[in-house]
């Protein structure tokens, strides 16, 4: 029989070291590659960290109290109106996240863009203020599809043609991916907080009121729009009424003078002034029940009218971020070098398969 060689796959601990060794001596040998990609990347660490603006951050924190959910008491109403179930109280659209995400849905957030602010004394919208601050009209100086473009505060959002959608959609994505964050920060809680960050301290805070004060109106306005409807209709009816009894009063008197002194015979003389004290007293009653239910009305309207109630609003000088000279030179350098080492140990592997 003939003696087969058998091969043996295990590695010895002796070559393992002499393979580290290697490695040790090869990383070591490029040394200078890689101190001179970190101190690369600690400059462009340092430049970055001198060039990026300083985020600010305007936080506004805010309760909402809803009468009309208000079966299991105070706590249960509050907690009810964000979708915290008490054991009490009907459903709404404006429950749970659903609130939350209201503040960062594409329509309260630009028409919050077109709301107006006062810088240096002049009227302008804050998607205006925002282009501003970030330089964008430079490079639209030479670009006539966006030279002309402006957005006035007050000018209604149908109006705007496709390109002006396009700029409010970029900005709005551009709030919405970090800049706008919204949360309700314990379950436990039913209090929402609302951060917006960007690198305008007066943007910032302009935006974050703004967008509260719309997302309140729509809030209260959608909530109450039933009862407000059934007041406003309520309201047209009497006045109607009123101008018929009015109006039916005078007849009556109108046909009582027709009829002075009129001979006792001639009843069929006095059937239009019969007709008119009928017409009195049916709309007097109708009128009696308007009003009372017009009163309802108003107070239902003011049970189902929620109450946004702001707890901290931002105030300047608003928290500052910087990306600090420090963490931008070790962050740079640090990454660059271990960049370098990834790249010499790639090559090498590589290297090492071709031979």
């Amino acid at each position: 029989m003939e003696n087969t060689p058998i091969t043996n796959d295990e590695i010895s601990l002796k070559e393992v070291v002499q393979k580290v060794k290697e490695w040790y001596l090869y990383v070591l040998s490029k040394w200078k590659i890689i101190v001179f990609s970190g101190i690369l990347g600690a400059g462009l660490g340092l430049t970055y960290s001198l060039l990026k603006k300083p985020t600010y951050t305007a936080t506004l924190s805010f309760a909402v109290e809803d009468d009309k959910a208000g079966s299991s008491g105070g706590l249960g109403s509050l907690a009810s109106s964000f979708g915290i179930d008490l054991g009490g109280g009907g459903g709404s659209i404006f429950t749970g996240s659903n609130l939350t995400e209201l503040f960062k849905s594409r329509t309260m957030v630009e028409q919050t863009l077109l709301s107006p602010v006062k810088v240096n004394g002049k009227e302008i919208s804050l998607a205006e203020m925002y282009i501003q601050n970030n330089n964008w009209r430079i490079n639209w100086d030479d670009n006539p599809k966006f030279k002309d473009v402006q957005f006035l505060p007050g000018v209604k959002r149908k109006s705007f043609t496709r390109v002006q959608d396009s700029i409010l959609g970029v900005i709005y994505l551009n709030l919405s991916k970090g800049a706008l964050s919204v949360l309700q920060k314990d379950k436990k809680i039913a209090i929402i907080s609302m951060d917006v960050s960007s690198n305008s301290e007066l943007f910032s805070l302009y935006f974050c009121e703004a967008l509260a004060r719309q997302v309140g109106k729509f809030y209260v306005d959608t909530k109450s729009k039933k009862a407000r409807m059934n007041m406003e209709i309520l309201e047209r009816q009497t006045d109607s009424i009123r101008s018929e009894l009015n109006s039916a009063i005078t007849g009556v008197a109108i046909a009582n003078d027709n009829t002075f002194m009129l001979n006792p015979a001639l009843n069929v003389r006095r059937a239009p002034s019969a007709r008119r004290q009928v017409d009195v007293q049916a709309n007097t009653a109708i009128l009696t029940e308007l009003v009372k239910q017009t009163e309802l009305a108003k107070v239902t309207l003011r049970k189902e009218t929620p109450l946004i109630q702001v707890i901290d609003r931002p105030i300047l000088p608003l928290t500052k971020e910087r990306f600090g000279i420090t963490k931008g030179i070790l962050i740079g350098g640090t990454f660059f070098a271990f960049l370098a080492l990834f790249v010499l140990i790639i090559k090498r592997f590589f290297k090492q398969l071709i031979i």
